[in-house]
Order: C-alpha cells, then sequence, then structure tokens
C-alpha cells in the first residue's frame, strides 16, 4: 500500500513539474526535458503489462493534454512502456521470460551502466516516436535528428541526476 502511495505521488510530482516547468524550458532551441519519463522507468516490473500500458497512455495524454499534441505523448509512452521489458531484459541478459532481478531499475540494486543505458533506451525510444510524430517529414532531417538527439541527452542527463539524488545507495541497502 505504501508503495503504490509512492507512486502515486511520484506521478502528480513529476506530471505537474512536466507540465508547469519543463514544457516551457527549450535549451538552445530545441532542447526540452521529458521529466515524467522518470515516473514511467520507475514502476515496477512486476505490474500486468496491460496496467503498464494504461499507466503510460494516461501519463503521455495529461502531456497532451497541457501541451497541445493531439496523442503524441500518449502513443511514444504505450510504445515505449510496450518496449521496455525487452530493453530490460536486453539489458539483463537474462533469456528466461521472468523479470527476477529486475524488480527495481533504480540505482543500488543495479549499477550506473544498466541505469543510464535504461533510460537512454527508453529516452530514445520515447523522443525518436514523439518528435517524427510531430514533425512528420524528413525534409529537414538534420534539424529533427539534432532535436530527437539533443532531448534524448538532455532528459537522460536530467532523469540520472534526479535518480541519484533521490535513490542513493544507503538508503536502498537499508
Amino acid at each position: 500500500m505504501n508503495n503504490i502511495i509512492a507512486n502515486i505521488l511520484r506521478f502528480t510530482i513529476l506530471l505537474a513539474a512536466q507540465v508547469a516547468v519543463c514544457q516551457h524550458v527549450c535549451l538552445f532551441g530545441y532542447m526540452k526535458p521529458a521529466l515524467f519519463l522518470l515516473a514511467l522507468f520507475l514502476l515496477p516490473m512486476e505490474l500486468p503489462l496491460s496496467l503498464q500500458y494504461l499507466i503510460g497512455f494516461l501519463s503521455g495524454f495529461a502531456v497532451d493534454a497541457f501541451a497541445h499534441t493531439f496523442g503524441v505523448s500518449s502513443f511514444a509512452c504505450t510504445l515505449m512502456m510496450f518496449l521496455r521489458p525487452y530493453v530490460a531484459h536486453m539489458l539483463n541478459g537474462s533469456n528466461n521470460a521472468k523479470f527476477e532481478n529486475i524488480d527495481r531499475p533504480v540505482p543500488g540494486p543495479k549499477d550506473f551502466r544498466w541505469v543510464s543505458l535504461y533510460t537512454l533506451i527508453l529516452s530514445a525510444i520515447y523522443q525518436i516516436t514523439a518528435v517524427m510524430l510531430e514533425t512528420m517529414s524528413f525534409r529537414n532531417f538534420g534539424h529533427t535528428l539534432l532535436v530527437i538527439l539533443g532531448n534524448t541527452l538532455f532528459t537522460v542527463f536530467v532523469i540520472l541526476c534526479i535518480e541519484y539524488i533521490f535513490h542513493s545507495r544507503t538508503k536502498n541497502e537499508a
């Protein structure tokens, strides 16, 4: 029960920060962090997949409602949540279908390399999908690629900073 309340509180805070602050941040004209993805990354892996998809869709829908992007974030979040178990399996090096050692994708149980690759791959999936759906064109592919790369790296940097501030090794070992 305490875990459910913590996840709801995390979602509320990160979605509010995304809508109130991050939607208005635009470094160098194209770098916008997708901070709300952290709430999706930290969902327990043992949640039923249908619930993960629903949570991903609803969080993307909330961002879409405030950003007026008409389903872009909803689709990108749902796709990212669909691919999340496969990314975790790939990084874990496990061939069986169980999530035995991936229940908490946070620093402490996982090392820096695992957490950063997990964050990078899932952020890239989200950003590629969202930016390509927004532009719907390959005309300015160089600029589109720069936007995807900038958004992904900025998002990964912000998320990793927050994860390592709030999920220290001492907290997870206790």
